[in-house]
């Protein structure tokens, strides 16, 4: 069997056969699905959308591991309650090569981030691109994926270098694209779904996540940052819209306390973000 049978571009890479083709393979495992989650700007949620979605695909029956791409800003530990435990790493015989044994939250889903595998999680990584493209690359290809349906890629904001690599270099099958109702974050988004096309990477739909807060007393929604509906920006990024999502406190409040995973899990508000996903991917 060649790595194109196992490789989720199959079917998409105009290097399928070949012996050069570019896409990496992991070493330990068989993914099925890949699929990216970016912004064109950070603290829009996009680390948070994808711990969501991990939990919705894993409660939905669908083993499921989840890449922190963010180098520089690792935050998937967090989400997930984990940022005391440390990811295993293993040496490979007399080689120099390493294995990394990710770390497994309450519902088992496998977790890799810098921040599992450094000494304590606010260390800082003052790393050029080069360095933070090969260390995450080493995190895809070396770590023991076991067989997953889905692993979920929480990449850096914007367009630059660890992007690109992901979106070059990592077989993805799409991507999720995560915004908020403003016309400014939504013409920085923009250059993201740009440059997706341009690599021929497809794009499932849009988040626009912190859309409203509902009011305690009347429950109607209370649009924040913008009078624009989601439904507006996403008819401006061309994109399908994935889900509507609110400002949640309690959300906070449990990712704050390590429980956002069984929150999201017992929590009907966001089922319309994997309904979506199902039916567009």
């Amino acid at each position: 069997m060649s790595n194109c049978d196992s490789c989720p571009s199959k079917g998409n890479c105009s290097s399928e056969g070949s012996s050069t083709c570019s896409k990496l393979v992991t070493k330990y495992g068989k993914v099925k699905h890949i699929i990216g989650v970016i912004s064109g700007k950070g603290g829009v949620g996009k680390s948070t959308v994808t711990g969501i979605l991990a939990v919705q695909l894993k409660n939905a029956g669908y083993k499921v591991g989840v890449l922190d791409g963010d180098i520089t800003g690792p935050s998937m530990p967090r989400f997930f309650g984990i940022n005391n435990e440390r990811a295993e790493i293993l040496q490979m015989g007399d080689t120099e090569e390493v294995k990394f044994n990710p770390v497994e939250t309450s519902l088992g889903i496998k977790v890799i981030s810098l921040n599992l595998l450094t000494e304590q999680e606010e260390q800082p990584v003052i790393w050029r691109g080069p360095v933070i493209t090969g260390v995450l690359t080493q995190m895809y290809t070396d770590t023991d994926w076991g067989d997953l349906d889905y692993l979920l890629i929480d990449m850096p904001p914007g367009t630059g270098d660890v992007a690109l690599t992901i979106m070059q270099s990592i077989p993805v099958e799409s991507m999720v694209v995560v915004s908020t109702p403003q016309d400014m974050v939504s013409m920085i988004v923009k250059k993201v779904v740009i440059m997706a096309e341009k690599l021929n990477v497809k794009i499932l739909g849009v988040v626009e996540n912190m859309a409203y807060i509902k009011c305690n007393k009347c429950g109607d929604r209370i649009r924040v940052f913008s009078k624009k509906s989601a439904e507006e920006q996403a008819k401006y990024l061309n994109l399908p819209l994935l889900s509507e999502m609110p400002i949640n406190l309690d959300l906070v409040e449990n990712m704050e306390k390590g429980k956002a995973e069984e929150y999201v899990k017992s929590n009907g508000e966001y089922n319309e973000l994997i309904e979506n996903f199902k039916k567009l991917s």
